[in-house]
């Protein structure tokens, strides 16, 4: 029983990491092929893939700033 709960537990976490994995990839400005490439990836190695997308995914800021006064801190 307790073995069955901690399955369930850990699909669960791993289905709340892929869902949010996946929104992430589909608010970037990267183009569709790139979008669907990692949704697939993530899709058909669901720990594998999110982790794969965790490393060489995100990188941070997506555009720079518009105006030289915009970024002075």
């Amino acid at each position: 029983m307790e073995m069955t709960v901690f399955w369930v537990a850990a699909a669960v976490i791993v289905l709340v990491l892929d869902l949010w994995a996946i929104a992430s990839i589909w608010r970037t400005t990267r183009t569709q092929a790139t979008k669907l490439g990692w949704t697939v990836l993530i899709l058909v190695l669901p720990v594998i893939g999110v982790a794969i997308w965790g490393i060489a995914g995100p990188r941070g800021i997506a555009e720079p700033p518009s105006s030289d006064e915009h970024s002075k801190g």
